[in-house]
């Protein structure tokens, strides 16, 4: 669309006469006005489609003021033609990056509309001209307000324009094949979204469901499933395919990495458990809740599923490796073929070595000091802790929960997609007769409440235990919780999530009030005269005969006749006039005892006489 200036004045709108030489208020400059000025309003667009108009030699953009408004562009000419053969009463907005201003031809889109002397003139796709009948605003979304909108009755659609939408809302707009997303560049809030249909952006309405998506929701389902990649979380949401980024800041703490080596070709093996990576990671300087420092990972090369196991020393290695080989015989039928490791020495203990050899599992170990050898592992178990690093930080839990967050990361990432795997589940690929979740993923170190089943409870006490939600259970269909008061974990299916609190503030961890020792903070004493010391000599007591019978105890003292006067307590003094002086005087000194003259002339040049 074309929007041209109208004057109220008679003759050719914006000449001047001879000798007239006006000047811009804003840089200053001789040949043009304010309302004119390109550093303050910028160059029109497309200037090279501006109509030839007797009333408007050049184009002027429109201001605050109704007398001001002017704005030069044309609309595409396919989207015009496309727009004027809508036909469907003037259905829903357009966003339209030809248009040069608003404008809509529907009188009950305007939530406030006036009209003015000087209103320009409106020049459609097809080459008409029309004036415009009002000026006002419109609300295609509540968090859309469109200012300045021209009240076109010819118009046959309503058109926002994308430059001008740009400049006053400080918003950015991403277009895709089926999509537009209008986005607050400040706060990065989706404010609209548009769909594509013939060849047009329509802006959708509130009421459709594919709009206006709070960009707390992504962020909220990312944080469920356990910070994973933007890549995996779009496969695993595919609603949310068109994000670009997710502002995660526990992400960028927790996995924020240099640029990697480049890929080597790995084969997989071609069914399960043909080969089995394996790496321990420890020991970590805090140890979890229950004494545990290390933490085996066993890693099917096949699937990727990846078996976790917390250990309190390297020593529990072997046991732990003799449950999972009975384990996957057991589950699977299935028997280990090759079991892939580092070098360390808890891969070749006695037992260890004995037990491999007994059961026919080849033992590939990588050579020392070169740990790519083992990557597979060495990987997962970066991926771990990085996972595990990031909710704890995310959560604000204490570190000695670390064993919860690194049992919780394995449980999600084998839920999660596997570039490896061409974006497979590794759980789904390893068994895919069973669900993907048994109970809804939740926020890690959230509030949550467990209901308490305990008989004999007092029918007025309270029926819930604020706890820490710190994982899922492995062989129950339930959630791990974990109670500060009683210092238990608790696995229920009954419990409350309260997921946008967390149960540990921003600050860290502080003690008891009982357990924080204060300072008492003593002022000087004022300067005051040394008093006269005074010394006392330790007198032995003599204890003289009672000459009458001893009084009953329910019987008054008889007060003397003269009574002597009362000397000050020794215990009311302090200990050092109390104590008097004292000697540190030996009465017996060692060298009177010791004898030099047996010792030879050299051990005695060594001996200081005293």
């Amino acid at each position: 669309m074309l929007v041209s200036q109208t004057s109220s004045r008679g003759g050719r709108s914006g000449t001047r006469g001879r000798g007239q030489h006006p000047h811009c208020t804003y840089c200053n400059k001789l040949g043009h006005t304010r309302d004119r000025c390109y550093q303050l309003h910028g160059r029109p667009p497309r200037t090279a489609h501006v109509a030839q108009s007797s009333n408007s030699p050049l184009p002027q953009p429109l201001s605050s003021s109704a007398s001001q408004a002017s704005v030069a562009s044309v609309a595409q000419p396919g989207n015009a033609s496309a727009c004027l053969t809508h036909t469907s009463s003037l259905g829903p907005w357009i966003l339209d990056s030809g248009a040069s201003d608003h404008l809509s031809g529907n009188k009950d889109l305007f939530s406030s509309i006036t009209t003015t002397s000087a209103l320009p003139n409106v020049t459609l796709a097809n080459g008409s001209q029309t004036v415009a009948k009002g000026i006002g605003l419109a609300l295609p979304l509540p968090s859309l307000p469109l200012t300045f909108v021209l009240y076109t009755p010819e118009c046959p659609c309503n058109l926002i324009s994308i430059s001008k939408i740009t400049r006053t809302l400080n918003c950015s707009i991403t277009f895709s094949d089926k999509f537009v997303i209008l986005q607050d560049r400040s706060t990065g809030k989706t404010i609209g979204i548009g769909r594509e249909s013939q060849g047009l952006y329509h802006l959708t309405s509130d009421s459709s469901p594919a709009v206006c998506i709070s960009t707390d929701a992504p962020l909220l389902i990312h944080n469920r499933l356990g910070h994973p990649s933007l890549s995996k979380f779009q496969k695993m949401v595919p609603h949310f395919s068109t994000l670009s980024s997710l502002p995660c800041e526990s992400c960028q703490l927790g996995k924020h990495t240099r640029v990697s080596f480049p890929k080597r070709l790995n084969n997989r093996a071609k069914s399960p458990f043909e080969l089995v990576h394996t790496d321990v990671w420890g020991p970590c300087r805090t140890a979890s809740t229950l004494g545990f420092q290390y933490f085996v990972t066993f890693i099917d090369d096949y699937s990727r599923c990846t078996w976790l196991f917390l250990m309190k020393n390297r020593a529990e290695l072997f046991s732990i490796f003799q449950k999972f080989y009975a384990e996957i015989q057991t589950q699977f039928n299935i028997s280990i073929r090759v079991l892939r490791s580092d070098n360390a020495g808890e891969y070749f203990s006695t037992p260890f070595t004995s037990f491999m050899s007994h059961h026919g599992i080849l033992h590939q170990s990588s050579c020392a000091h070169t740990p790519q050898q083992n990557g597979v592992a060495k990987r997962k178990n970066r991926h771990l802790v990085e996972t595990a690093r990031t909710i704890l930080l995310h959560s604000n839990v204490p570190f000695r929960f670390w064993g919860d967050v690194v049992l919780t990361a394995c449980y999600l990432i084998n839920r999660m997609p596997s570039s490896v795997l061409h974006d497979q589940i590794p759980h789904s690929l390893l068994f895919p007769d069973q669900p993907l979740y048994f109970l809804p993923p939740r926020v890690f170190g959230c509030t949550c409440f467990v209901h308490i089943l305990t008989p004999g409870q007092d029918k007025l006490s309270a029926k819930t235990m604020k706890c820490l939600f710190v994982g899922y259970s492995r062989l129950q269909k339930g959630y791990r919780c974990y109670s500060l008061e009683t210092h238990r974990y608790f696995i229920s299916a009954d419990v409350t999530f309260f997921e946008d609190s967390p149960f540990f503030s921003t600050t860290s961890e502080s003690l008891p009030v009982s357990e924080v020792l204060l300072i008492p903070i003593v002022s000087p004493p004022d300067a005051m005269p040394p008093r006269p010391l005074q010394v006392y000599h330790h007198r032995p007591r003599v204890v003289a005969p009672l000459p009458f019978a001893e009084a009953p105890a329910d019987s008054l003292p008889i007060p003397s006749a003269s009574p002597a006067p009362a000397l000050p307590s020794p215990n009311d003094l302090p200990i050092a006039v109390r104590k008097g002086i004292r000697s540190t005087r030996n009465p017996h000194p060692i060298y009177n005892f010791l004898s030099y003259h047996q010792l030879s002339s050299p051990y005695s040049a060594m001996v200081w006489p005293f």
